[in-house]
């Protein structure tokens, strides 16, 4: 019997940078070797959402926002399970595959929801930063809308840089908000072509992957 698969935005954005590296780590259990993970985005994503969490106790917006007719989604139950790494927004199909994601975020514009998540950096937002993240974006959208939620067809993405250091010695932070279209085609398609994959047999090395060519020089 085979087991159902269990994928994640980051194993799909694996599948798009090298599918045979996402093929090895899930099939073989052989993973890339894991780098140095900065601790600091984690840490602004937690004082984030605690910040969040206090406006929305009080049935109120952060300032930052500054967007019309939009309120932050009510169900703290439901959005600590949807925030959790370990359990997220899931979704399984008809052969027990499942898609799982955990949001930072999720705001409200009438009865349509709108994923908000935080991107920490070090310095300001290029033209094409946010390109980076559609994949997950769409992802998340999905993933709503498979669990009977209705989204809007964008989400927004806050970005967050250092800006200076006051006299007091305060690190002055620069907010960044930024609406990114969505595709939930396009994030089904990537699911079924990333389970296509794992079907198969082992894709050939690719050329620009950094991974294999190290492996082939060896």
């Amino acid at each position: 019997m085979i087991e159902p698969i269990k994928l994640s935005p980051s194993s799909l954005n694996l599948f798009k940078d090298c599918p045979r590296c996402f093929w090895l780590d899930k099939i073989k259990g052989i993973s890339r070797p894991e780098g140095i993970f900065p601790s600091l985005p984690s840490g602004i994503d937690k004082v984030l959402k605690e910040h969040f969490d206090k406006h929305r106790a009080k049935g109120e917006v952060p300032k930052e926002l500054d967007l019309k007719g939009v309120k932050l989604f009510a169900d703290m139950d439901k959005l600590k399970v949807w925030r959790s790494n370990f359990k997220g927004i899931s979704y399984a199909d008809s052969e027990g595959n499942i898609l799982r994601g955990a949001v930072d975020e999720i705001l409200q514009k009438g009865n349509k929801l709108i994923v908000l998540d935080f991107k920490t950096r070090g310095f300001p937002c290029k033209d094409d930063t946010h390109e980076h993240y559609v994949d997950q974006l769409n992802i998340y959208n999905f993933l709503l809308r498979k669990n009977g939620f209705e989204t809007e067809d964008y989400s927004y993405l806050l970005f967050i840089h250092p800006k200076e250091v006051t006299e007091k010695g305060t690190i002055v932070f620069h907010l960044d908000l930024k609406q990114i279209p969505v595709n939930i085609k396009q994030a089904e398609q990537l699911w079924k072509d990333a389970l296509k994959c794992l079907a198969g047999k082992e894709p050939k090395a690719s050329e620009e992957c950094s991974y294999c060519n190290w492996e082939r020089s060896k």
